[in-house]
C-alpha cells in the first residue's frame, strides 16, 4: 500500500518560524517531524511514499532526496499553486486500490495497520481516524429562545468531542470526487462522499496524538517527544 504525506502547507500559524522554514522540517529531539513521520510509516511496513510538497519544496527534496537514507522509496508530488488537503491528491499517478494519507506534522502511536484492518472491515470508501477531545467553556453558557426566555444556564460546561487526527484510509474510487489541479479540502470531499451515498467509517483511536501546526501544541511536543518516541516508532 502506498502512503500519500502532505507536507506543502505554509504552516502560518508557527510562524515566523515558518516564513524561512518548511513546517514538516520543525525538529523534535534531533530529527525534523516528516523524518519521524517516514520513519513510523517505514516501522508499519510502507515501502513507497508520496510527499506531496509546495512551500520550500525544495528543502524538503533537498534533506530527504529519494529516501534512501532512510530505507523507503520517496517520491514527491509538487503543486504549483495551493490545493488544499485533498486536491493534491488529483495529481498523483499511480494510486491504484487502498492508499493512506496523513499530514506531515502529526505525532501520533496509531497502529497503521489496526487502522487499514478495520477500513477494510467495514468495506468503506474513506476511512477516517479520530480522536477524542474534551473543551472546557470558561464561560456560564445561557440557552435563550425565541423572545428572549432562558431555558438553561449551565456553569463552563465541558464539550466532548471527535476531531480528524489527518489520517485517512481511501479507495481509488475517491479520485473521481477529486478535480484536477482545483483546490479541495478534506471537509468538503467527505460530505460530497456522503452526499453521493457512499459509506464513510470512523476509527476511534485513544492514542497519543498531537498536531503541532500551533505554537502551543509544538511546545507541548517537544516536551513530551523523548518520553513517547519509543510508543511512535515501534507501533505494530
Amino acid at each position: 500500500m502506498k502512503a500519500v504525506v502532505l507536507a506543502g502547507g505554509k504552516g502560518t500559524r508557527l510562524a515566523p518560524y515558518t516564513t524561512v522554514f518548511p513546517k514538516p522540517l520543525m525538529p523534535l529531539g534531533e530529527k525534523p517531524i516528516l523524518e519521524i513521520v517516514l520513519r513510523q510509516l517505514k516501522s508499519q511496513g510502507f515501502k513507497e511514499v508520496i510527499l506531496a510538497v509546495g512551500h520550500f519544496s525544495e528543502l524538503i527534496r533537498a534533506y530527504f532526496g529519494n529516501g534512501e537514507s532512510l530505507g523507503i522509496e520517496i517520491n514527491y508530488s509538487e503543486e504549483e499553486t495551493p490545493l488544499g488537503t485533498a486536491g493534491p491528491l488529483s495529481s498523483i499517478d499511480g494510486l491504484k486500490k487502498t492508499f493512506l494519507v496523513m499530514n506531515g506534522d502529526i505525532l501520533s502511536s496509531i497502529s497503521f495497520s489496526k487502522l487499514i484492518d478495520f477500513h477494510k472491515k467495514n468495506k468503506a470508501i474513506a476511512t477516517i481516524a479520530v480522536n477524542r477531545r474534551c473543551h472546557k467553556v470558561d464561560y456560564g453558557v445561557i440557552k435563550v429562545e425565541k423572545g428572549g426566555v432562558v431555558r438553561d444556564y449551565i456553569e463552563k460546561p465541558e464539550l466532548d468531542y471527535d476531531v480528524s487526527m489527518g489520517i485517512y484510509i481511501f479507495e481509488e474510487t475517491v479520485l473521481k470526487y477529486i478535480p484536477k489541479s482545483k483546490h479541495l479540502d478534506f471537509p468538503d470531499l467527505i460530505k460530497e462522499l456522503l452526499k453521493e451515498g457512499h459509506k464513510v467509517s470512523a476509527y476511534k483511536s485513544d492514542d497519543y496524538w498531537l498536531d503541532i501546526g500551533r505554537h502551543d501544541d509544538y511546545e507541548k511536543a517537544q516536551k513530551e517527544f523523548e518520553d513517547i518516541k519509543g510508543k511512535i516508532l515501534n507501533v505494530k
